[in-house]
């Protein structure tokens, strides 16, 4: 086999890859959506009595709180356990190092964003106002960027750890639509929000951002529209990511005061 035609194996595989991962991706949202309607309504007494938007909307959240149990278990696991991205375990720079594990995971993501915001398009503004649509238009263009030229992804599975907060935050959603808000269920799950949005979307892209400073001779290898966006998309969401995070402090102030005033009484 020439040169040539070994490049062109090489890529068709990636592309076989890519459009698979993609469509996994989609296809697990479609089945977490479908399940997590039916064991609703054999486990959850009030489900069948919500209506059609709730419904759509609770579904919603059952595929988003799967997709990020595994980017995150995967995230993790690549960044933190797997041999990928140690310095000096590879000759190749740390900001070109992917895998097949990655990239599939990378493209299992862009399948989630894609069907979510899709949903959300369709039914907007029911699931999600304009900063849903920033948020995961960005993410998209990020990961995909990352996926097709294979480089800068240990940043992009930094900032999908950051998915760790969307069970908690789900949870939050599901509590106050069964009228949980006064229970200490609820406001426990308010503190561990708060304290998993402080590690996974505040101090972690802190760590994000000292990580390319103390590596920029190796971020600077990056092409040229990976770079700039690397520069762009990050700041951009580490603002709405402390937006949020603001949001959800004062939520769990109120909260922490409702139950400090109900247990005086």
């Amino acid at each position: 086999m020439d040169v040539i035609s070994l490049r062109d194996s090489v890529t068709s595989r990636w592309d076989y890859l890519l459009a698979v991962s993609m469509l996994a991706g989609i296809i697990m949202c479609k089945i977490v959506y479908e399940v997590t309607g039916l064991v609703s309504l054999l486990l959850f007494k009030g489900y069948s009595g919500l209506s059609k938007a709730h419904k759509i909307e609770w579904k919603n959240r059952g595929f988003s709180t799967f997709h990020a149990f595994v980017v995150t278990i995967a995230a993790f696991y690549l960044v933190l356990f797997s041999d990928l991205f140690v310095d000096g375990s590879s000759d190749v720079s740390i900001v070109k190092r992917n895998s097949t594990l990655s990239n599939t995971i990378l493209g299992i993501s862009i399948g989630y964003f894609v069907t979510d915001l899709s949903m959300i398009l369709w039914l907007f503004p029911a699931l999600g106002g304009l900063e849903y649509v920033l948020h995961h238009g960005l993410s998209m263009f990020s990961i995909l960027l990352s996926l097709i030229s294979g480089e800068g992804q240990i940043y992009i599975l930094m900032v999908l750890f950051s998915e760790c907060t969307t069970p908690l935050v789900n949870l939050r959603w599901y509590l106050d639509l069964a009228g949980q808000k006064g229970s200490k269920l609820y406001m426990f799950n308010g503190i561990a929000m708060f304290l998993s949005w402080l590690v996974g979307r505040i101090f972690l892209f802190i760590y994000l951002f000292v990580h390319m400073f103390l590596h920029f001779d190796e971020v600077k290898e990056i092409f040229p529209l990976g770079f700039y966006s690397l520069f762009a998309v990050p700041p951009v969401l580490s603002v709405m990511n402390a937006y949020w995070f603001w949001k959800i402090l004062k939520g769990l102030i109120k909260t922490l005061s409702k139950a400090r005033h109900s247990h005086s009484q």
